[in-house]
């Protein structure tokens, strides 16, 4: 099956169940995790425009794997266990980008782990369909990033606070994302946001707004940054931590001066909705 088969496999599959969501539950909050999740989620928007019915506050692209996982290789490398590691970008390989300069508590990763600590992240899917020799994916962990992802937004709908989670979003709709849409150059990104009752004052769940710690810009720190390209540029995303420069024809992020790498917009996916994730 080719990426191309497997997109038309997965977009129509999205676009039938959303446009029955628009129909029959217009006011439903709508997690999609099927993948490649940078595509299924603006299909979803855009089916719900079309009817009328899209609100960016309740629409959610799933991208909690990315976070468990480098929650989990995190700790084996350091020893310490997170309570959270944002992850920001896409939900394909390098455009997933760990931001472990804002884990918490605070890690100190040797600077020669780095580079492999992301591409893991980022191509952890890979190591189990390898293991599993290419006869299935992440279903496993997959089911769980939605379980917890779910979870979170039920415990907010009870009015539970301070409940952060990254997840895909349409950035013009929600609080802080016009600034991020216009340093990035595109309109739907994955950020942490705060799910549910907002502090400043007592709205309902609609209210998603972003987080944006003081330090970071965008998800630029010393350590995290990110250089995006069109989808004209997007190749298959290589096992290497670094990438070659390519010419910007897109809005991007920054680089930092103490940094060289350059995480090239790729997709990764394999067999229709339970492609490695």
């Amino acid at each position: 099956m080719t990426r191309d088969d497997l997109f038309n496999i997965n977009a129509g599959i999205v676009k039938d169940l959303i446009v029955a969501v628009a129909k029959y539950s217009p006011k439903a909050y709508i997690l999609v995790i099927s993948n490649p999740v940078n595509s299924t989620v603006p299909i979803a928007a855009e089916v719900l425009k079309k009817a009328g019915v899209f609100d960016p506050k309740r629409l959610f692209g799933v991208t909690t794997l990315d976070v468990v996982r480098a929650e989990t290789f995190v700790e084996e490398v350091t020893g310490t266990k997170t309570s959270f590691v944002p992850v920001v970008g896409g939900h394909s390989g390098n455009t997933i980008v760990p931001l472990f300069s804002q884990t918490k508590p605070a890690v100190d990763i040797p600077a020669d782990k780095l580079d492999a600590l992301v591409n893991r992240v980022q191509f952890g899917g890979d190591e189990v369909v390898k293991a599993k020799d290419g006869l299935g994916s992440a279903t496993l962990s997959m089911a769980y990033a939605g379980f917890r992802f779910a979870e979170a937004l039920l415990k907010a709908a009870k009015g539970e606070k301070g409940i952060v989670e990254p997840t895909f979003v349409y950035l013009p709709g929600v609080e802080g994302g016009e600034a991020i849409a216009k340093e990035t150059g595109t309109d739907f990104f994955s950020v942490p946001v705060s799910l549910g009752v907002s502090i400043r004052s007592p709205v309902s769940l609609s209210t998603t707004s972003l987080l944006r710690p003081p330090d970071v810009r965008c998800g630029r720190t010393s350590a995290d940054e990110a250089f995006f390209f069109s989808p004209a540029e997007r190749k298959r995303p290589s096992t290497s931590s670094r990438m070659p420069t390519a010419t910007r024809k897109s809005s991007w992020m920054r680089p930092s001066k103490d940094s060289r790498r350059t995480l090239k917009l790729a997709s990764t996916s394999s067999r229709g909705h339970r492609s490695r994730s």
